[in-house]
């Protein structure tokens, strides 16, 4: 059999095409990737090497709904009609139904909730879209018509003039498996791994993996802002490698540039840009404290295991703390249950109807408003609350205006916005949206709207049948799942038929369960979302193997909280982040907050380790050691940009490593 490619040339081919090569489960033996995740997911499932890696297609749990069956979206054929009627126009929905210019607040939960929902969707789904020019050369920014890949959103208009905003088609995803209808049909594309795996720290391409880690301070760490440090001397994001980047900036003139993560949309808020700054603190908290116990770990050891902690605290955070309180703890119970072990059958990737509508019902629960607090969860005195358009893309912010501790009191301390069917989506998004790049004002609803057209997502209706739910025939139907009687009277006056209403409006207006911040659709689809990333994830952080007793019961003392405490200057916090209460009930000192205690990590050095010695460190690359079968093995593998020369493992025999350590030269590509 013809030697294979080795698995950085696959991972090299991965990156450079953005499309992943057709990979052999042989592959997949790569002893280094049985103890460690792959930077890109690639492995995970070993018999499917694909499952949940990144720059794969987005799973179809229905038929996608092409006008041509092949790539038009919904709505690209102005005489198109369905059930005898034409759809009716994202942005006639967004001003009739779901734009509103007053929220209530959520007496439950905290805002948090809202961010970690919002962050934790950047770990598993990022559809990217197309750069915005026609096949004619014209950019999508100045056209009105639908061309490939434009697909503008038309204003609603009674003189029949054109105004539209621009929407760039999401680009369709590689073709990867021999699969006659996704061959034939346009598929979109994840882009980033489907897994919760810290992605939004650690990247998911080998190049931005090594561009967020101190590769030269050989400790394990990631890479910190070189320039800049809060008022504590702690650590912020490292700025992106393109200076000078497109951030705002702030009166005083003193540039401030785009922060740097594992997630490109890390400026996106600044609650946002808080979150990723809190577990940058974190990941180097822990590097330090492994260090001091294990001081015979090499640095890629004390890196991995670190992204491996990181990984089992963003589960759990997720799937203990997070997911009861949006989908209700009956659903929970209901679609996903106890954890039973890995199940290699099970494929973890992000469904589409999931990245491009289930998992977008927070968007009904953002504020109009960044607040900012003070030591005492008041108005900060220096720094006022912000509307919430005047926040996107604004990091000088952070550095400049105290440091995280204020939006993050501010995130914490104040309460979630409620949903209910007549206020949908604050203006400030509708009418007021940011996005890089555009001239324009966007509406946030419009492009929800758009995009789940343009990915071709079956109706309301087909996803309450997938979910075992009656469909909705009449008003009288949708008035039992919409208490708001007006505002289902509005929505089949809008869409003129119940087959024809979007699944992400249809999900949104849902009469909310008991205990939860989803109707029983949204509920259904995320729960059964979230069963696949827990179930087909080989390194779920309760999978045999993955950790010891001592190790999961201490990880599971950790909190959102415990992770503030240890990375800011916040003094006193709710044992539980997601709650809302007024300080000071229920507040508790950071030092009453249990956390974790890492000497369960401790390994003391092995029998062969004492009579070999510790490995000789390579430049531009490192090992880990592996226990193979009664032997002590050091795995070398090169950083970004290099590649091995020499054996890749070497063996310790009798009181001697068995060969020479390899080296690492310049890959050139």
């Amino acid at each position: 059999m013809p030697a294979l490619l080795s698995w950085e040339d696959v991972e090299l081919i991965a990156e450079l095409s953005r499309c992943p090569p057709a990979t052999h489960p042989t592959i997949c033996q790569h002893s280094h990737h049985n103890k460690y995740r792959s930077i890109s997911g690639l492995c995970n499932n070993r018999q499917n090497p694909l499952w949940g890696a990144a720059n794969t297609p987005l799973v179809r749990w229905l038929p996608a709904e092409y006008e041509d069956g092949e790539r038009e979206p919904k709505g690209w054929n102005k005489g198109r009609l369905y059930n005898g009627f034409q759809l009716p126009l994202p942005r006639e929905v967004s001003t009739r139904i779901l734009r509103s210019s007053s929220k209530r607040e959520d007496d439950l939960y905290s805002h948090m909730l809202v961010e970690w929902g919002q962050y934790i969707d950047h770990d598993i789904s990022f559809t990217p879209q197309s750069t915005g020019n026609t096949f004619f050369g014209m950019d999508c920014q100045d056209t009105c018509e639908n061309m490939h890949p434009c697909f503008p959103i038309l204003e609603p208009s009674v003189t029949g003039e054109k105004h539209c905003m621009p929407f760039f088609r999401s680009i369709p995803a590689c073709f990867v498996n021999f699969d006659i209808q996704q061959a034939l049909q346009r598929q979109q594309m994840n882009s980033i791994t489907s897994f919760i795996d810290a992605s939004v720290v650690y990247g998911n391409t080998p190049k931005l993996e090594s561009y967020l880690r101190d590769l030269s301070g050989r400790n394990g760490k990631l890479a910190i802002n070189s320039q800049f440090k809060d008022p504590k001397g702690r650590s912020y994001l490292p700025f992106v490698p393109t200076l000078p980047s497109i951030c705002r900036q702030g009166p005083d003139g003193q540039r401030v540039d785009c922060f740097s993560a594992g997630d490109s949309r890390v400026n996106e808020g600044l609650p946002l840009a808080i979150v990723h700054t809190l577990w940058l603190r974190e990941h180097n908290r822990i590097a330090e404290a492994l260090k001091h116990i294990n001081s015979h770990w090499s640095p890629e050891t004390i890196y991995q295991e670190t992204r491996k902690i990181i990984g089992a605290l963003h589960q759990i955070i997720t799937m203990r703390d997070y997911l009861p309180k949006i989908i209700g703890s009956k659903s929970y119970e209901q679609y996903i249950g106890p954890y039973r072990g890995y199940n290699p059958t099970t494929d973890p990737s992000v469904s589409n109807v999931f990245a491009s509508a289930a998992f977008r019902f927070g968007h009904a629960t953002i504020s109009p408003i960044v607040k900012r607090f003070n030591g005492s969860y008041q108005e900060h005195e220096q720094f006022a609350h912000l509307r919430l358009h005047t926040s996107f893309f604004s990091p000088w912010r952070i550095v400049r205006e105290g440091g995280i501790e204020p939006i993050l009191r501010g995130t914490t301390g104040s309460a979630a916005q409620a949903v209910s069917a007549d206020m949908l989506l604050t203006d400030e998004l509708t009418e007021r949206l940011v996005v890089l790049k555009m001239p324009h004002r966007m509406d946030l609803a419009s492009l929800n709207l758009q995009r789940g057209r343009d990915h071709a997502l079956p109706g309301y209706n087909d996803w309450r049948a997938f979910c075992g739910m009656p469909t909705i025939k009449t008003l009288d139907d949708l008035k039992e799942v919409v208490s708001d009687h007006k505002i289902a009277k509005k929505i089949l006056k809008v869409y003129k038929h119940p087959d024809n209403i979007d699944v992400w409006l249809g999900g949104l207006v849902e009469n909310l369960l008991p205990d939860s911040r989803t109707g029983p659709l949204f509920a259904c689809l995320i729960g059964k979302q979230m069963k696949t990333l827990r179930d087909g994830d080989r390194f779920w952080w309760e999978a045999d193997g993955m950790f010891s007793q001592q190790q999961k019961m201490e990880l599971l003392k950790g909190s959102l909280s415990r992770v503030i405490c240890d990375n800011s200057n916040v003094k006193e916090v709710l044992p539980d982040s997601f709650r809302f209460r007024k300080y000071p009930s229920g507040y508790l000192p950071c030092e009453h907050i249990p956390s974790m205690n890492l000497e369960a990590w401790r390994e003391e050095r092995s029998q062969d380790l004492v009579k070999c010695g510790s490995p000789r460190e390579i430049k531009n690359g490192d090992f880990i050691l592996s226990s193979g079968p009664g032997k002590l093995v050091a795995l070398y593998s090169c950083f970004y940009g290099f590649k091995l020369k020499g054996a890749a493992a070497i063996t310790c025999e009798g009181n001697q490593w068995s060969d020479q350590p390899p080296e690492c030269t310049v890959n050139h590509p």
